[in-house]
Formats: C-alpha cells, structure tokens, sequence
C-alpha cells in the first residue's frame, strides 16, 4: 500500500544523500566533502536505521546509521508528532496528531501495515517489549490508548493526569511510565491490569521519561522548571532534581547506563540548542554540548557509541559522539524534526521517496487541530 512519489522534499532528501552539512552549518562545499568523507570513516558506527518524524513535513526520514546518509522519505501522514520502533526492529510506529490514527509500517520493506485510530491529539507511540501492544499518548483527552499490535484494535483506553505527552514501558514491560505535561506528575501503570497504579508528583511540565536499563529509576524532564526529576520504581518516590537547560523536553538513558541524556528545546523565539550529559552515578550534569537549533528528540545506538538529536527549529539531526561527547554530523532532513527512533534493521534503500496510502477513515474528529495546539503549545 504504498507510491513512489517525486517532490521537492525528494531533492532535499538526495543533496543529504550527496553530501553531509558541516559541523559549523557552513555552506562552503569543499569543507563539506572534507566533513562527509570524515563522518563516513568515523569509529563506531553501527548498521540499522534511525528514523525521525518530520512533524511539519508530514513524513518520516530514514537514516543509514552506517553512513549518516538519507536513503528514504516516508510521506503520507500529516503531522507525525512521534515515530517508534518495536524492540525486535521489524516495524515502525507513528502517530498523526492532525487526524488522530497511529500508522505501523514494515521497517524493511515500508510496506503500511495497518491504521488505528485514536483519541485526541495524539502525542506519543510505543511499543511494549514483547511487541504485543502498543500504547499511546491522547493529549488533548487526558487518556491512553491500547492497542492489540496483531489486530490492530484499541482494546482499552486509561485515563491518566493532564496533557499526557512522553510514555515508555519499562524494561520488563511491566510498568509503563506516562509524563503529563500540562501537569505536575508521572502517571504509573500497571500493563498486567491496563489500569492506573498511581501518580507521583515531580515538578511543573513534565515532559518525556526514560528508564534506567535495570528499570529501577525512571527520569523525568521538567519542561516548566528547566531540571530533570528522578524517581525510585521501587517505593515510586521523588529522590532528587537537577538543572538543565532551557526547556527540557526529551530524555534517554544509554544502554551502558553511563548517561541520560535530555535535549533542552527552549521555544520558538528563542531556541535551546544543547543536551544536558548528566552521570547516572552522581545524578550531576557533567557536560552540556551544543546540538543545533531547538534540540528536542533524543535516542541512542544498541552500542551506546552515538545519539541522535532532532533539532526541531533547525530541520536537521546532529549525531553525537559521547565517547568524544562532540557533533560528528549533521544532517538535513524535513520540516521540524520531532521524534527519533532506532532501528538495528538497515532500510530498503529502493524508493527514494515513499508515499502511504493512508485510508480515508482515518479516526479524525471534529475539533482534532485545535485540540492538538492546545496540547502542545509549546511545541512539545
């Protein structure tokens, strides 16, 4: 279910594949070919996919993580606020904020698998580890949304507090851990019983949340306070703050456990252009590098070696080294890049441009745009 389609955003997305920006944004093309013959020899690259959801774009990119080269563009769902893949690689998740569905797609072949549609303004997609279920974020009705991954069904739907935004499970997919922006509190469920647990106060605007890899702490950004929260999963309690940048928005924690990472966005008028590095041991921000224009999207590779950030005001990713904790690329990708995801299974690089036939009934709603800019006015 799928077009091959020939656009503007088509060009774009063949000079990224020509040649990679440099680390300082300059357009001079003999230092971007010096830049991208670097980026190409750099150490620790892995295979697999990055993919980012270009919410103002209307489509997916999908990265070579081998080459930091753009080998596709997914076009064909309008405003994909969030993208997701499942733990095994195979599929990829999104969600469209405009009409109110959440699409699956193969991670090889792009092939669209399905369409479910949702509550309102829906923000974030993830998938339980076991790849049964997959849970979204309503954000315009305090909700979330389960779905059955086989049947594609919505099989329950939980409310939660206010504005739910971020969502992820924990490690053993017993616990799945919501952050409620318009809020002050992490909303905690219990996936054995879809039902709500309990709330835990952490701070003004919490934004997105990340696990640490034994599942014992979960980390909170605090977009209203500019800080991180950390909480114990144990006795599910606040134990300790720190301060970041301007407007936090997401977190991830590195598979070695070394780093949690949290992308400061700022705002519009004025965009934040770091990511906080803060030491899991000492809970204290150790470094704080500048990533591009509203660094908003964070995800880490399998070897803990590279992050991705998508620098929402400056249509771009920049690939973070954080043995050297430095940019080592930058690449240009669609308007708005918001959510980021990993894939270990390498894109089929056939179609430079794919277009999904998203079917007509979508689950759109009377009223889903307005809804949608209350939920993220501060482009969350």
């Amino acid at each position: 279910m799928r077009f091959v389609a020939v656009s503007a955003g088509v060009l774009v997305a063949l000079a990224a594949v020509g040649s990679l920006a440099v680390l300082n944004g300059s357009d001079d093309g003999a230092v971007e070919d010096s830049t991208a013959s670097a980026v190409a020899s750099h150490r620790g690259m892995v295979e697999g996919t990055v993919w980012i959801a270009n919410e103002g774009g209307g489509s997916l990119t999908a990265i070579d993580a081998a080459t930091n080269q753009v080998v596709t563009t997914v076009a064909g769902v309008e405003g994909p606020h969030n993208v997701q893949v499942s733990s095994d690689g195979a599929s990829v998740w999104t969600v469209s904020g405009h009409d109110g569905y959440a699409a699956m797609l193969s991670a090889g072949s792009l092939d669209l698998h399905g369409v479910v549609p949702t509550g309102s303004a829906p923000a974030h997609v993830v998938v339980s580890p076991d790849g049964a279920t997959a849970y979204i974020t309503n954000g315009a009705d305090d909700t979330v949304s389960v779905i059955d991954t086989s049947t594609m069904k919505v099989t329950d739907t939980i409310n939660v507090g206010r504005g739910p935004h971020g969502l992820r499970p924990s490690p053993d997919g017993r616990w799945l851990v919501v952050a409620n922006v318009a809020d002050t509190m992490l909303s905690v469920i219990d996936t054995r019983t879809n039902q709500l647990f309990t709330d835990v106060e952490v701070g003004t605007g919490p934004a997105q949340v990340a696990f640490s890899p034994d599942g014992r702490f979960v980390y909170a950004s605090l977009n209203g306070a500019d800080a991180v929260a950390k909480v114990d999963m144990t006795t599910r309690r606040l134990v300790d703050t720190v301060a970041v940048g301007d407007g936090p928005i997401q977190t991830y924690v590195s598979g070695d456990n070394r780093y949690l990472l949290v992308a400061n966005q700022g705002s519009e008028d004025s965009p934040g252009t770091t990511v906080s590095v803060i030491d899991t041991k000492t809970f204290t921000v150790t470094a704080t590098v500048e990533t591009g224009q509203g660094s908003h999207g964070i995800v880490v590779d399998p070897s803990s070696r590279h992050a991705y950030v998508t620098n929402i005001y400056g249509d771009d990713i920049a690939v973070l080294d954080l043995d050297e904790l430095e940019v080592v690329a930058r690449i240009p990708v669609g308007d708005k890049p918001n959510g980021v995801s990993f894939s270990p299974v390498p894109a089929d690089a056939a179609d430079v441009s794919v277009t999904l036939d998203i079917p007509a009934a979508s689950g759109a709603e009377d009223g889903m745009d307005e809804g949608h800019e209350d939920a993220h006015e501060s482009g969350h």
